[in-house]
Protein backbone atom coordinates (compact mmCIF):
# COMPACT_ATOMS: atom_id res chain seq x y z
CA UNK A 1 0.00 0.00 0.00
CA UNK A 2 1.59 3.32 -0.99
CA UNK A 3 2.77 5.75 1.91
CA UNK A 4 2.30 9.44 2.49
CA UNK A 5 4.86 10.23 5.46
CA UNK A 6 3.80 13.65 7.48
CA UNK A 7 7.35 14.96 7.89
CA UNK A 8 5.39 18.68 9.11
CA UNK A 9 3.98 16.67 12.22
CA UNK A 10 7.45 15.64 13.70
CA UNK A 11 6.99 17.00 17.35
CA UNK A 12 9.11 20.58 18.05
CA UNK A 13 9.37 20.77 21.88
CA UNK A 14 9.81 24.53 21.38
CA UNK A 15 6.03 24.88 20.41
CA UNK A 16 3.81 26.64 22.52
CA UNK A 17 1.23 24.24 24.85
CA UNK A 18 -1.46 25.60 23.16
CA UNK A 19 0.42 24.83 19.62
CA UNK A 20 1.17 20.91 20.74
CA UNK A 21 -2.57 20.39 21.50
CA UNK A 22 -3.82 21.91 18.55
CA UNK A 23 -0.93 19.88 16.30
CA UNK A 24 -2.43 16.76 18.17
CA UNK A 25 -5.64 17.84 17.02
CA UNK A 26 -4.97 17.71 13.43
CA UNK A 27 -2.73 14.40 13.98
CA UNK A 28 -5.97 12.76 14.81
CA UNK A 29 -8.31 13.85 12.09
CA UNK A 30 -4.91 12.63 9.78
CA UNK A 31 -4.95 9.21 11.17
CA UNK A 32 -6.64 6.12 10.00
CA UNK A 33 -8.38 3.87 12.62
CA UNK A 34 -9.52 1.49 10.40
CA UNK A 35 -7.31 -1.95 9.15
CA UNK A 36 -5.35 -0.80 6.51
CA UNK A 37 -2.24 -3.53 6.81
CA UNK A 38 -1.66 -6.27 4.37
CA UNK A 39 -1.57 -9.38 6.68
CA UNK A 40 -3.26 -11.05 9.47
CA UNK A 41 -2.30 -11.33 13.15
CA UNK A 42 -1.33 -14.92 12.35
CA UNK A 43 1.28 -13.38 10.13
CA UNK A 44 3.23 -11.82 13.05
CA UNK A 45 2.41 -14.57 15.71
CA UNK A 46 5.59 -15.06 18.04
CA UNK A 47 4.95 -19.01 19.78
CA UNK A 48 7.48 -19.17 22.04
CA UNK A 49 9.00 -15.78 24.17
CA UNK A 50 12.25 -15.22 23.76
CA UNK A 51 14.84 -16.54 26.54
CA UNK A 52 16.37 -13.31 27.62
CA UNK A 53 18.28 -15.39 31.27
CA UNK A 54 21.44 -15.01 28.80
CA UNK A 55 21.35 -11.43 26.94
CA UNK A 56 19.30 -10.88 23.93
CA UNK A 57 19.04 -12.68 20.71
CA UNK A 58 21.41 -12.32 18.12
CA UNK A 59 19.95 -10.69 15.25
CA UNK A 60 19.64 -12.97 12.39
CA UNK A 61 18.51 -11.56 9.07
CA UNK A 62 18.48 -14.23 7.32
CA UNK A 63 17.36 -17.72 8.73
CA UNK A 64 17.26 -20.55 7.95
CA UNK A 65 13.69 -21.91 7.66
CA UNK A 66 12.39 -18.47 8.19
CA UNK A 67 9.97 -16.66 5.69
CA UNK A 68 11.68 -13.40 3.85
CA UNK A 69 8.12 -12.16 2.99
CA UNK A 70 6.80 -12.36 6.31
CA UNK A 71 5.75 -9.11 7.74
CA UNK A 72 8.00 -6.82 9.53
CA UNK A 73 6.86 -5.87 13.56
CA UNK A 74 9.08 -3.13 15.18
CA UNK A 75 9.20 -3.19 18.76
CA UNK A 76 10.14 0.71 20.15
CA UNK A 77 10.88 1.22 23.73
CA UNK A 78 13.25 4.48 25.79
CA UNK A 79 15.42 4.12 28.40
CA UNK A 80 16.31 7.51 30.16
CA UNK A 81 20.21 9.14 31.00
CA UNK A 82 18.99 11.73 33.54
CA UNK A 83 21.19 14.05 35.61
CA UNK A 84 19.82 16.68 38.28
CA UNK A 85 16.31 18.04 37.71
CA UNK A 86 15.89 21.77 37.54
CA UNK A 87 13.67 21.81 40.05
CA UNK A 88 14.44 23.66 43.05
CA UNK A 89 13.06 20.34 45.36
CA UNK A 90 14.97 17.99 42.92
CA UNK A 91 12.64 15.39 43.08
CA UNK A 92 11.49 13.18 40.23
CA UNK A 93 8.11 14.55 40.50
CA UNK A 94 5.59 11.84 39.07
CA UNK A 95 3.67 11.74 35.39
CA UNK A 96 2.37 9.25 32.41
CA UNK A 97 0.96 9.27 29.05
CA UNK A 98 -0.98 6.11 30.13
CA UNK A 99 1.97 4.19 29.34
CA UNK A 100 3.49 2.93 32.73
CA UNK A 101 7.08 2.83 31.73
CA UNK A 102 7.18 5.02 28.91
CA UNK A 103 7.24 8.58 30.24
CA UNK A 104 10.22 9.96 31.96
CA UNK A 105 8.48 11.17 34.77
CA UNK A 106 10.93 13.55 35.93
CA UNK A 107 9.62 17.33 36.34
CA UNK A 108 12.56 19.32 34.34
CA UNK A 109 15.43 18.27 32.44
CA UNK A 110 19.25 19.50 32.38
CA UNK A 111 21.77 19.86 29.56
CA UNK A 112 22.26 16.07 30.23
CA UNK A 113 19.49 14.55 29.74
CA UNK A 114 19.12 11.74 26.96
CA UNK A 115 16.92 8.93 25.45
CA UNK A 116 17.72 5.65 24.73
CA UNK A 117 15.57 5.06 22.16
CA UNK A 118 15.95 1.52 21.22
CA UNK A 119 13.49 -0.30 18.30
CA UNK A 120 13.90 -4.24 17.40
CA UNK A 121 12.52 -5.78 14.16
CA UNK A 122 11.20 -8.80 14.12
CA UNK A 123 9.94 -11.14 11.24
CA UNK A 124 8.62 -14.57 11.44
CA UNK A 125 9.36 -14.99 15.18
CA UNK A 126 13.48 -14.12 15.05
CA UNK A 127 14.66 -10.99 15.52
CA UNK A 128 16.25 -9.66 12.79
CA UNK A 129 17.85 -6.32 13.19
CA UNK A 130 18.51 -3.86 16.71
CA UNK A 131 19.09 0.08 15.91
CA UNK A 132 19.78 2.87 17.90
CA UNK A 133 19.88 6.55 19.10
CA UNK A 134 21.00 8.18 21.92
CA UNK A 135 18.61 11.97 21.59
CA UNK A 136 19.07 14.91 24.08
CA UNK A 137 15.66 15.39 25.88
CA UNK A 138 15.20 19.11 25.84
CA UNK A 139 11.66 19.58 27.64
CA UNK A 140 10.46 18.06 30.85
CA UNK A 141 7.29 15.02 30.56
CA UNK A 142 4.00 17.10 30.76
CA UNK A 143 0.95 14.56 30.60
CA UNK A 144 -0.47 14.00 27.36
CA UNK A 145 2.15 15.22 25.30
CA UNK A 146 4.67 12.69 25.45
CA UNK A 147 5.54 13.03 21.47
CA UNK A 148 7.10 16.41 22.18
CA UNK A 149 9.27 15.35 25.01
CA UNK A 150 10.39 11.78 23.58
CA UNK A 151 8.55 11.35 19.80
CA UNK A 152 11.83 12.36 17.90
CA UNK A 153 14.26 10.17 19.64
CA UNK A 154 11.80 6.84 18.77
CA UNK A 155 12.25 9.01 15.49
CA UNK A 156 15.68 8.62 15.23
CA UNK A 157 15.80 5.00 16.13
CA UNK A 158 13.02 4.18 13.57
CA UNK A 159 15.71 5.96 10.89
CA UNK A 160 18.68 4.20 12.04
CA UNK A 161 16.91 0.63 11.17
CA UNK A 162 17.41 -0.73 7.61
CA UNK A 163 14.49 -2.38 7.40
CA UNK A 164 11.18 -1.37 6.92
CA UNK A 165 8.44 -1.65 9.42
CA UNK A 166 5.03 -3.56 8.53
CA UNK A 167 3.41 -2.29 11.97
CA UNK A 168 5.17 -0.47 15.14
CA UNK A 169 4.42 -1.65 17.96
CA UNK A 170 4.54 1.47 20.71
CA UNK A 171 5.38 1.30 24.67
CA UNK A 172 2.76 3.81 25.02
CA UNK A 173 -0.92 4.91 23.89
CA UNK A 174 -2.42 5.81 20.67
CA UNK A 175 -5.98 6.57 20.20
CA UNK A 176 -6.40 6.60 24.43
CA UNK A 177 -5.90 10.15 24.59
CA UNK A 178 -7.36 13.62 24.83
CA UNK A 179 -6.96 14.31 21.64
CA UNK A 180 -6.99 10.48 20.12
CA UNK A 181 -3.50 11.07 19.09
CA UNK A 182 -1.00 9.44 21.40
CA UNK A 183 2.61 8.71 20.91
CA UNK A 184 1.29 5.75 18.65
CA UNK A 185 -0.32 7.61 16.64
CA UNK A 186 2.27 10.88 16.29
CA UNK A 187 4.52 8.38 14.78
CA UNK A 188 2.48 6.16 13.32
CA UNK A 189 1.33 9.03 10.99
CA UNK A 190 4.50 10.81 10.35
CA UNK A 191 5.68 7.36 9.23
CA UNK A 192 2.32 6.41 7.53
CA UNK A 193 2.82 2.72 9.37
CA UNK A 194 0.19 0.56 10.71
CA UNK A 195 0.87 1.72 14.15
CA UNK A 196 -0.29 0.39 17.87
CA UNK A 197 0.14 1.77 21.39
CA UNK A 198 0.92 -0.77 24.43
CA UNK A 199 0.25 1.38 27.52
CA UNK A 200 -0.11 -0.29 31.11
CA UNK A 201 -1.86 2.72 32.55
CA UNK A 202 -5.39 3.87 31.72
CA UNK A 203 -4.67 7.85 29.84
CA UNK A 204 -8.34 8.40 29.68
CA UNK A 205 -11.63 6.70 28.54
CA UNK A 206 -13.64 4.35 30.77
CA UNK A 207 -13.55 0.48 30.27
CA UNK A 208 -17.25 -0.98 30.11
CA UNK A 209 -16.51 -3.70 32.25
CA UNK A 210 -14.16 -3.59 35.64
CA UNK A 211 -10.95 -4.19 34.95
CA UNK A 212 -9.93 -6.36 38.38
CA UNK A 213 -8.84 -9.96 38.42
CA UNK A 214 -9.71 -11.02 34.88
CA UNK A 215 -8.24 -14.35 33.36
CA UNK A 216 -5.43 -14.47 30.56
CA UNK A 217 -7.06 -13.44 27.25
CA UNK A 218 -9.99 -11.55 28.48
CA UNK A 219 -10.48 -8.11 27.16
CA UNK A 220 -12.85 -4.96 27.28
CA UNK A 221 -13.73 -2.16 25.28
CA UNK A 222 -12.40 1.34 26.54
CA UNK A 223 -15.10 4.12 25.47
CA UNK A 224 -14.31 7.74 24.99
CA UNK A 225 -15.57 9.88 28.28
CA UNK A 226 -15.28 13.63 28.71
CA UNK A 227 -11.91 13.57 29.18
CA UNK A 228 -12.00 13.11 25.15
CA UNK A 229 -11.59 15.79 23.36
CA UNK A 230 -12.02 15.06 19.96
CA UNK A 231 -14.41 11.95 20.04
CA UNK A 232 -17.91 11.50 20.77
CA UNK A 233 -18.75 9.76 24.09
CA UNK A 234 -18.98 6.50 24.26
CA UNK A 235 -16.85 5.89 21.37
CA UNK A 236 -14.69 2.85 21.44
CA UNK A 237 -11.36 4.32 21.39
CA UNK A 238 -9.33 1.18 22.13
CA UNK A 239 -9.02 -2.33 24.89
CA UNK A 240 -8.38 -3.49 28.41
CA UNK A 241 -6.35 -6.69 27.50
CA UNK A 242 -5.37 -9.24 29.76
CA UNK A 243 -2.30 -10.73 28.17
CA UNK A 244 -1.74 -13.00 30.91
CA UNK A 245 -2.82 -13.90 34.53
CA UNK A 246 -1.50 -16.13 37.34
CA UNK A 247 -3.48 -19.20 37.66
CA UNK A 248 -3.77 -19.14 41.50
CA UNK A 249 -3.84 -15.64 41.96
CA UNK A 250 -4.83 -13.03 39.38
CA UNK A 251 -2.26 -10.29 40.09
CA UNK A 252 -1.57 -9.44 36.67
CA UNK A 253 -2.84 -5.98 35.34
CA UNK A 254 -4.13 -5.51 32.12
CA UNK A 255 -2.79 -4.06 29.12
CA UNK A 256 -4.64 -0.74 27.16
CA UNK A 257 -4.41 -1.53 23.47
CA UNK A 258 -4.71 1.26 21.43
CA UNK A 259 -4.74 1.89 17.48
CA UNK A 260 -2.10 4.31 16.24
CA UNK A 261 -2.56 4.86 12.88
CA UNK A 262 -4.28 2.86 9.95
CA UNK A 263 -4.98 -0.08 12.69
CA UNK A 264 -8.66 -0.33 13.59
CA UNK A 265 -10.07 -0.30 17.87
CA UNK A 266 -10.77 -4.42 17.19
CA UNK A 267 -7.71 -5.72 15.45
CA UNK A 268 -5.41 -4.28 17.49
CA UNK A 269 -6.26 -6.55 20.31
CA UNK A 270 -5.80 -8.92 17.71
CA UNK A 271 -2.33 -8.52 16.79
CA UNK A 272 -1.02 -7.51 20.46
CA UNK A 273 -2.51 -11.01 21.54
CA UNK A 274 -0.53 -13.02 18.42
CA UNK A 275 3.20 -11.25 19.69
CA UNK A 276 2.18 -11.81 23.76
CA UNK A 277 4.26 -15.10 23.90
CA UNK A 278 4.01 -15.73 27.62
CA UNK A 279 4.43 -12.23 29.15
CA UNK A 280 2.48 -9.59 30.21
CA UNK A 281 4.05 -7.60 27.12
CA UNK A 282 4.26 -8.18 23.82
CA UNK A 283 7.67 -9.23 22.61
CA UNK A 284 8.63 -6.40 20.34
CA UNK A 285 8.34 -4.04 23.31
CA UNK A 286 9.80 -6.66 26.13
CA UNK A 287 12.99 -6.90 23.48
CA UNK A 288 13.39 -2.89 23.02
CA UNK A 289 13.07 -2.69 26.64
CA UNK A 290 16.01 -4.73 27.22
CA UNK A 291 17.68 -3.19 24.06
CA UNK A 292 17.18 0.29 25.18
CA UNK A 293 18.82 -0.75 28.90
CA UNK A 294 21.86 -3.12 27.12
CA UNK A 295 22.96 0.22 24.80
CA UNK A 296 22.57 2.23 28.46
CA UNK A 297 24.72 0.04 30.41
CA UNK A 298 27.46 0.11 27.48
CA UNK A 299 27.44 4.15 27.42
CA UNK A 300 30.40 5.59 29.13
CA UNK A 301 29.88 6.80 32.60
CA UNK A 302 27.42 4.43 33.15
CA UNK A 303 26.98 0.81 35.10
Amino acid sequence: MARTPRPEFRPDPSLSHESMTELQREIAASAAFTDQFGFEPADIAIDDAFDLTTGLPEATPESDGSNPDAPVVVGIDQAFLTGETKNEAGDDGAGDDGAGDDGAGDDGTTDHDRAVSAAVAIRDGAVIEYAHAVTPLSIPYVPGLLAFREGAPMLDALDALSVEPDLLVCDGSGRIHFREAGIATHIGVIRDLPSLGVAKRLLCGEPVESVDERPADWQTPIRADNRVETAEPGTVIGHAYQSRQYPNSRRVNPLYVSPGHRVSAETTVDLVAATCAGYKLPEPTRLADAHADRVKRRLPGED
